[in-house]
């Protein structure tokens, strides 16, 4: 019996998810038959749709509704929940770990492939801050958005509750380190959240919080242009947000922000969105990568000199057919991820059926950015749009790119509950711990009388 052509995707985030999906529904006919099987390996078994994070932080979106279990959605695919922690393309096989060999305690295993689609996304950017990783939380996770939420309401809990002055001051102080999407959104919905939840303190004003966006550059936002990034700039300073151009993170040792200009702000809160860089298993691949690390590919999506090995979104590195400058490569974006796995996914189904494949080709059609409830900015085929039509269009655009219909569902339903019923402010810090109470109940009572001497 023929073994069947087995298509392994490594990732399950926007690139795994898309292209499994649509290779299950323009396959079925080989699923069905047995003669190609599609196994995906991803850490975690749901795909995070990132553009909702700040929704989720602010708690706007329940954080359960801006994940997609991949297993409802492809239910055609073997999911393995694991890491791929090298590739011998060679000898056509991976090396991963599972839940099951960590508890086994037998090592890795090796998995072997016809077609491999590599897409493990990417990883935040650090720098070697001084406290930076003692004391900072990124913004990539649903876990950081639900942890910071709760950070930041436990951290009003402390100033109101709290006799220092310096304490106060630094519970209410917030650092954003990076001023694109993520900083810019994850801010701007969660001072707007947190300027809602002071009303409910007796001793805590909305101006008495401090929210500080630190940028290495000289704007904010640059997908939006420079004309949206000059309004929105406006539009957090004119809710007390200091925004610092040209100015870097240079320490946040001792809970201290120190920044390239002087300044020194005593803070609790240091959250890191200054950038991405491409998954470290790329590196382990042996195949070619460019100058940012990500791998080189062709317009068809294959990586280049490597046949039967397919990659898209953060992790290549595509030309741009539609750019006027020979060598552009397409931006990592959202935008481009998506329609790239319906290029690849269709070009490996022609592949196995011996058809020729198609090119992938997209002009970028422009962004839109969230800056809190009812405020938003959009360059969208050379349109500007900033205010309320600009944040409507945002939500327009990623509830349509929202996956299954479940999920468009239920993110709508909750923003029309939102719309109707006041925000929820309750912290569930406790979430992250939720064994410390049990353990407590649990842990032998003391001595009574105190250790003996004798």
């Amino acid at each position: 019996m023929t073994e069947p052509a087995r298509i392994l995707v490594v990732g399950g985030g926007y690139v795994g998810m898309y292209t499994a999906l649509r290779l299950q529904q323009r396959l079925k006919a080989e699923l069905r038959g047995g003669a190609a099987e599609i196994v995906v390996v991803t850490p975690e078994p749901y795909m995070t749709y990132q553009p909702f994070l700040p929704e989720a932080g602010a708690g706007s979106i329940s954080p359960r509704h801006v994940v997609v279990p991949l297993r409802r959605v492809l239910a055609r695919c073997r999911i393995v929940i694991g890491e791929v922690h090298s590739v011998d393309h060679a000898k056509r096989t991976v090396t991963l770990s599972t839940l099951a060999t960590e508890e086994e305690g037998t090592g890795n295993i090796r998995l072997t492939y016809d077609e491999l689609v590599i897409a493990p996304g990417s990883v935040s950017r650090t720098l070697p801050v001084p406290g930076l990783a003692e004391h900072a939380i990124g913004f990539k996770t649903v876990e950081e958005a639900i942890g910071l939420r709760n950070h930041v309401i436990e951290q009003m809990d402390i100033a109101s509750s709290t006799r220092d002055p310096g304490l106060r001051d630094a519970a209410l102080t917030f650092v954003f380190v990076g001023g694109g999407y993520a900083g810019v959104e994850a801010l701007a919905e969660l001072e707007d959240m947190a300027r809602y939840t002071a009303r409910y303190y007796h001793n805590v004003k909305p101006e008495d919080l401090r929210w500080i966006l630190v940028e290495a550059s000289d704007r904010i936002l640059p997908e939006v242009g420079e004309k949206m990034g000059r309004y929105a700039i406006r539009e957090l300073r004119g809710r007390n947000v200091d925004v610092r151009l040209e100015t870097r993170l240079d320490s946040c040792e001792d809970r201290v922000a120190v920044l390239s200009d002087g300044s020194r702000f005593p803070t609790r809160t240091v959250v890191w969105t200054a950038g991405v860089k491409p998954a470290p298993l790329l590196a382990a691949t042996g195949l070619p990568l460019d100058d940012r690390g990500r791998l080189r590919c062709t317009a068809e999506l294959t990586v280049e000199g490597a046949e039967h090995a397919w990659a898209a979104g953060d992790a290549a590195s595509v030309p741009d057919l539609t750019a006027d400058r020979p060598g552009a490569t397409c931006a990592p974006n959202a935008q481009h991820a998506v329609r790239q796995t319906k290029v690849l996914a269709d070009n490996i189904a022609a592949s196995l059926r011996g058809h020729p494949l198609k090119q992938y080709a997209h002009k970028y059609a422009g962004s839109v950015a969230s800056l809190g409830l009812h405020k938003g900015v959009a360059h969208v085929y050379g349109r500007r749009l900033k205010g309320y039509p600009a944040w409507l269009m945002h939500r327009a655009y990623h509830l349509s790119r929202m996956p299954t219909f479940n999920r468009k569902a239920r993110v709508l339903a909750e923003w029309t509950l939102s719309g109707l019923f006041k925000r929820e402010i309750v912290s569930l810090g406790s979430l992250e711990h939720p064994r410390a109470e049990f353990e407590l109940a649990a842990a032998p009572p003391p001595p009574k009388n105190g250790p003996k001497t004798g």
